[in-house]
């Protein structure tokens, strides 16, 4: 399939660049997958829109301030010395990292922009000095290895130097108040890059109408990184290979999902993240050989190697709560694989004529 074949017309009026006050305040489009049919509806309708029976599986990842401004290094020559002309440090350009997983330790992978120049060995200081990165390695499209030294704790220096890693489409710069309203309420396990911004919509007022329903909730966690928001740079969806996210699924969650499963009950995904790491803990399991009819969901870590686009089947899913993205994206053609791409880029025609509100701090879709 080709990429071009994912494209829509967004007028860039339509991206939402902040939140709605209340969270739950939502529009939202019900749109049926096998017929392609659509109603206009609103977030707050969500609990009563749903059969009573669903398991509900969240993303309980949280965004940790990845962006980082600092400045790279040079050095000059000094007055010569006994063992010859010494250098002396200063800071240069300024540049921008944003981390995108840790790879064990002080070592992480980051973009870094701009990158092209940054080579291996040189070294970026952030605040007063008080972290730094030497690079060591380097990738494609600006990706760099950094090993980080700092006095104190990581954690907490990032939380003071580290900003909201805002998307690019949101033109403006991030503010004390994205500091809460870009987490979901589910947010409980720190390492994501960008949130799972299907869970944003969710209030406590709309929590505790599920939980009034009896209406089954379990979590899961997916760090969300660069396979969630990377550019697809091939003609062909084919020929794309995603980047690795790390997820995790609890032996509760897993034998929660294996229940509804055996039992028929439909499994709502809160967004393409949960898609993707129940999708590909299901392949994994199909491909392990256990002969079961529906595959078993395993718990424990694994990392999401799993491309989801037209033709491709899905094992797990088969309700899913998502926001509009991005033309040409895997995010795209994870939903046009889980719905149809006609019956999506319809929906998504609709809904730009409708006025609705686009990626990360917009509306939402339910499918089903």
């Amino acid at each position: 399939m080709l990429l071009a074949e994912l494209d829509y017309n967004l007028p860039p009026e339509r991206i939402a660049q902040r939140p709605l006050e209340e969270r739950d305040a939502s529009r939202m489009m019900l749109l049926d997958r096998r017929t392609g049919a659509w109603e206009d509806r609103t977030f707050r309708e969500f609990p009563s829109l749903l059969r009573g029976d669903e398991l509900i599986v969240a993303n309980n990842a949280r965004v940790i301030p990845a962006r980082l401004l600092g400045h790279r290094t040079g050095t000059h020559s000094g007055p010569r010395g006994k063992s010859g002309r010494a250098s002396r440090e200063f800071l240069t350009a300024p540049i921008e990292v944003l981390l995108v997983r840790r790879v064990e330790g002080d070592v992480w992978e980051a973009l870094v922009r701009p990158g092209r120049k940054v080579g291996i060995s040189e070294r970026v200081i952030f605040g007063e000095g008080e972290l730094q990165a030497e690079v060591e390695a380097r990738g494609d499209y600006g990706i760099r290895r950094l090993r980080f030294q700092y006095d104190g704790n990581f954690d907490e220096i990032l939380n003071r130097l580290g900003h909201v890693p805002l998307p690019p489409y949101i033109h403006r710069a991030d503010e004390p108040a994205d500091r809460e309203r870009y987490q979901t309420l589910f947010a409980s396990h720190s390492g994501a890059i960008a949130a799972p911004t299907a869970g944003l919509h969710f209030s406590r007022e709309i929590l505790d109408r599920l939980r009034s329903r009896a209406i089954e909730v379990v979590e899961i966690t997916l760090d969300v990184g660069l396979g969630t928001f990377e550019p697809i740079r091939t003609e062909r969806l084919e020929d794309h290979v995603i980047h690795r996210e790390t997820y995790e699924i609890s032996r509760d969650a897993a034998t929660a999902i294996d229940r509804a499963r055996a039992a028929d009950r439909p499994i709502l995904a809160i967004g393409t993240t949960v898609v993707r790491a129940l999708e590909d803990a299901a392949e994994k399991s199909s491909r392990s050989g256990t002969g079961q009819p529906v595959p078993h969901i395993t718990s424990g870590r694994a990392e999401a190697e799993i491309f989801l686009y037209p033709g491709k089947e899905f094992r797990a899913v088969n309700q899913l709560l998502t926001n509009f993205h991005l033309p040409q994206s895997s995010l795209l053609a994870l939903v046009a694989a889980f719905a149809g791409r006609e019956n999506v880029l319809r929906a998504y025609a609709h809904a730009v004529d409708a006025g609705y509100r686009f990626y990360s701090y917009g509306d939402c879709m339910l499918i089903r």
